[in-house]
C-alpha cells in the first residue's frame, strides 16, 4: 500500500507540474501579445504627434517669418523711433536687473 500512495503522490505531483508549465506558457503568451499590443499603440501614438508637432512647427515658422517681415519694414520707416526703442527696452531691462541684485 505505500508504494500506491507513493505512485500517486508522484502521479499528482507530474500532474501539478504539466499544470504549472502549460500556466506559464499562457502566461507567456498572453503577456508576448500585450506587449506587442502596447507597442503598437505606442508606435501609432509617436506618429500621430509627430504629424501634429510637424502642422505645429510648420505654422509657427510661417508666423515667425511674418513677424520679422513686419518689424524689418517697421525699421526701414523709422529707423529713428526703432533706435530709441530699443534703447528705452534696454534701459528698462538693466534697471530690472539691478533691482535684483539689491
Amino acid at each position: 500500500m505505500p508504494s500506491n500512495a507513493l505512485d500517486a503522490a508522484a502521479n499528482e505531483a507530474k500532474a501539478a507540474a504539466e499544470t504549472a508549465k502549460r500556466v506559464n506558457e499562457d502566461a507567456q503568451r498572453m503577456f508576448g501579445e500585450a506587449a506587442k499590443r502596447i507597442e503598437q499603440a505606442v508606435t501609432e501614438g509617436l506618429e500621430q504627434f509627430r504629424a501634429q508637432s510637424r502642422t505645429y512647427t510648420d505654422n509657427a515658422g510661417q508666423h515667425i517669418d511674418e513677424a520679422s517681415r513686419y518689424v524689418t519694414e517697421r525699421v526701414k520707416e523709422r529707423p529713428l523711433a526703432a533706435t530709441g526703442a530699443a534703447l528705452g527696452v534696454g534701459v528698462l531691462i538693466g534697471l530690472l536687473l539691478s533691482a535684483g541684485r539689491r
